[in-house]
């Protein structure tokens, strides 16, 4: 039976002070924690709590038949327990239903697995924790950040247990073969790969309020027309968006809370079709084919090998230098540090210092972006010169208590 599968990616870091040349060594506290909670209240209101009300609706008259899974960051959690627990127990309730599903991913949305694979499998198991801790439930399915994805990607989280990985559906890989069936990496035996439905994801995430579109406007019964268009017993569709969809990137007013309410239902309308969870869909499909990818990949807008959020020389600088201070950190034997580093190899914090970022060309003027972008990468470069010096201030300071101890004794 066709099937398909909804999943919502949900992140947010926290927001960084304001830093500057004259902050370094004098200042070492990087977090704003009123833009923080400032930022997830508005994400929280507009977003989660009407989206989860209707999610919670629909799941608790579908007998079952309709199912979700989310895609939390470990920081997201983090947060929402500090400043909305509200919003926090709303998840909770979406999960004791049954019918959802949360996936692994890296705790703090970072691009570990391209530079640490030692940092990466802690922030995996970290997040772990954090989602068994706050949800109740233990990820069995990974998602890496931005849809990174290979061959080796996968190789390697088979070895940690999971039986399966989301990545993104690319047709130069496909060459004509549908994303909408499980996919298996070469020499992995049966780990399983389920390929995100680009088009049709991002005619919901996109294209949903472009009134220049030719299907402008998308209403839930034309897009389940479109599912019902595909067939075979082992189809299934990835339909994986942010979450932020309905109510922060596209407004209540586009109608996208109507559309999110009347989809299922729509869908579900053909008896031939069902909602099925990504672990649900390892259980009962075994892989068909091989999807080959021996070089990094990532999201549909991102061609070039380990291209993400990476356009310019200043990201692909940051992101050596703060990969670069790992033994730093761990040689200073801090929890907090440690921590202080994980914080700040959120994504996010990368991405800002892309002046052609899709975020920084909404709704600003070129200028605009560029210093925005510039004014990114400066402040968190004061940030992470502090923060190195912080660390070998400490280490030094250690070795020589160490040293005097040593000389004491003999």
């Amino acid at each position: 039976m066709p099937s398909i599968t909804l999943y919502f990616k949900i992140h947010q870091p926290y927001s960084l002070v304001e830093y500057g040349f004259n902050d370094i060594e004098v200042q070492h506290s990087y977090n704003d924690l009123e833009a923080t909670k400032k930022n997830i209240s508005h994400i929280a209101d507009e977003c989660y709590l009407p989206s989860n009300k209707i999610l919670l609706e629909l799941l608790r008259s579908s007998n079952e038949k309709f199912k979700i899974a989310f895609s939390i960051s470990g920081i997201t959690l983090e947060i929402l327990e500090q400043y909305r627990p509200d919003v926090l127990k709303s998840f909770r309730r979406l999960v004791r239903t049954g019918c959802v599903e949360i996936l692994a991913e890296t705790y703090y949305n970072s691009l570990s697995w391209l530079h640490s694979k030692k940092e990466f499998e802690r922030q995996v198991a970290k997040h772990d924790v954090a989602v068994k801790r706050l949800l109740g439930t233990a990820p069995v399915v990974f998602r890496n950040t931005e849809l990174i994805y290979s061959n080796e990607l996968a190789k390697y989280i088979a070895n940690l247990g999971y039986k399966g990985i989301l990545c993104e559906g690319l047709q130069r890989i496909l060459k004509n073969r549908t994303p909408n069936q499980v996919y298996a990496s070469p020499g992995n035996g049966d780990f399983g790969v389920l390929l995100r439905n680009v088009n049709l994801s991002d005619d919901i995430a996109f294209r949903f309020d472009d009134v220049n579109w030719n299907e402008y406007p998308l209403t839930a019964e034309k897009f389940a027309q479109w599912i019902h268009s595909h067939h075979g017993a082992e189809t299934n569709i990835n339909l994986f968006m942010d979450y932020e969809t309905f109510g922060i990137h596209k407004k209540k007013e586009t109608g996208i809370f109507d559309f999110l309410k009347a989809f299922p239902e729509k869908v579900l309308a053909d008896d031939n079709f069902k909602f099925t969870t990504p672990s649900e869909v390892l259980q009962y499909n075994y892989p068909k084919d091989i999807y080959d990818v021996p070089t990094t990949i990532s999201w549909e807008d991102k061609s070039k090998e380990n291209c993400v959020w990476c356009e310019n020389t200043q990201q692909n600088n940051t992101l050596k230098k703060i990969y670069s201070i790992e033994n730093t950190v761990y040689a200073n034997g801090d929890d907090a540090n440690i921590e202080t580093w994980g914080r700040l190899q959120c994504a996010d914090y990368i991405y800002n210092m892309n002046v052609e970022s899709p975020g920084h060309k909404q709704n600003i003027g070129s200028e605009a972006t560029s210093q925005s972008a510039a004014t990114a990468y400066r402040n968190y470069t004061n940030i992470l010169t502090d923060f190195e010096v912080t660390l070998i201030r400490n280490n030094l300071k250690k070795y020589k208590q160490h040293s005097t101890l040593i000389n004491n004794l003999y």
